[in-house]
């Protein structure tokens, strides 16, 4: 559908990242990332994610794709059982890009899964604006989360019972179907009449590219909390985020001028019947919650990487980071002593 975190990112981005965990934090904790491969639901083809972990090996900083990365790749893993958190990246983009909260989120105990989602990448575009990425990619991180719990390295690790999604842009829009959310595509068309200078979400004038006739929303009970930046969310109306009980973490910024702010994150915390923890960052635009840029990066890609005056973006993520580890801990652990008590029962 959109180009959010688009073309500016092909010369520069590839790969994935994601971990953490709602145990109590060890003071020496380091990070180890594990590279996974599972089959696309959509056509059975290959398709990737990077698993982030708490670990107990030295600290290293790795090379993954474009990025330098603070994990050590097949590092021995924490002895715990972890809370497991996906991550869903925007439009054509990575979540590499995420890098600091994923590993952040891992040296807190927790196991971040970030999938690269097919034909929606900063290296395939071929199915942005497609039915089949607006119901393919909530199918791909249910078969990722799938694909977690069975993986022989991971498995022994992971808490299936506390399960949550971090969405970034597109990725919200990702996250909120999981949860339960269902697009009403007229919302959309009636947005690009009032707004078609939008070119992002209204690249094809309101109208998906019905590639598929065989996919609807799908839901994944499995999942307990959500966390949704800059998140896409205009196609939800009140009746149809109806079905989202899991508690929310929202950011957005006022300054964003590719998600209109208005029509989509102020809207939606109007509208979920579980008013949502929604922190609006003054004078932040779409590109804050990508990681900080070093020095290459900004030369490369100055437009994500430059903030508008007065907005500092290391502090945000600092914040930021804080914020998730405490919400994923709490809304997580909440659920699993509830688990525990109705089994009690």
């Amino acid at each position: 559908m959109m180009r959010l975190c688009a073309v500016l990112l092909v010369s520069l981005l590839g790969g994935l990242v994601s971990v953490q965990a709602a145990v109590a934090p060890h003071p020496h904790w380091s990070v180890g990332y594990h590279r996974m491969s599972f089959l696309d639901p959509l056509d059975l083809q290959p398709m990737k994610a990077i698993a982030f972990y708490p670990s107990t090996g030295q600290e290293h900083i790795s090379q993954v794709g474009a990025y330098r990365v603070a994990a050590t790749e097949d590092a021995k893993v924490a002895i715990g059982r972890f809370p497991l958190l996906m991550l869903s990246h925007g439009n054509t983009g990575t979540p590499l890009a995420l890098h600091d909260l994923a590993t952040s989120l891992a040296r807190k105990g927790f196991v971040v899964v970030a999938v690269l989602h097919p034909g929606d990448n900063y290296k395939d575009h071929s199915r942005l604006g497609t039915l089949s990425n607006l119901y393919g990619r909530p199918i791909q991180i249910s078969t990722a989360i799938t694909a977690t719990l069975g993986d022989p390295m991971l498995s022994p690790f992971v808490n299936e019972d506390q399960v949550g999604v971090i969405g970034y842009s597109a990725g919200g829009e990702t996250a909120l179907i999981l949860a339960g959310a269902k697009p009403d595509f007229e919302r959309l068309r009636r947005y690009c009449q009032e707004r078609p200078e939008d070119h992002d979400a209204c690249t094809t004038k309101g109208e998906l590219v019905v590639d598929r006739d065989d996919l609807q929303p799908q839901s994944d009970p499995r999942i307990h909390a959500l966390m949704l930046m800059a998140p896409l969310s205009l196609m939800f109306g009140r009746h149809t985020l109806g079905d989202v009980h899991v508690p929310v973490l929202l950011y957005s910024g006022d300054g964003d001028k590719l998600v209109a702010v208005d029509k989509n994150a102020a809207a939606l915390a109007r509208k979920l019947p579980q008013p949502p923890d929604f922190k609006l960052l003054a004078g932040a635009g779409h590109f804050i919650f990508m990681a900080p840029c070093d020095d290459e990066q900004l030369a490369l890609m100055p437009a994500l990487c430059t903030d508008a005056d007065g907005v500092d973006r290391e502090g945000i993520h600092r914040d930021l980071i804080s914020e998730a580890g405490r919400f994923f801990s709490r809304t997580l652990g909440q659920h699993s002593r509830a688990g525990m008590q109705t089994a009690d029962q």
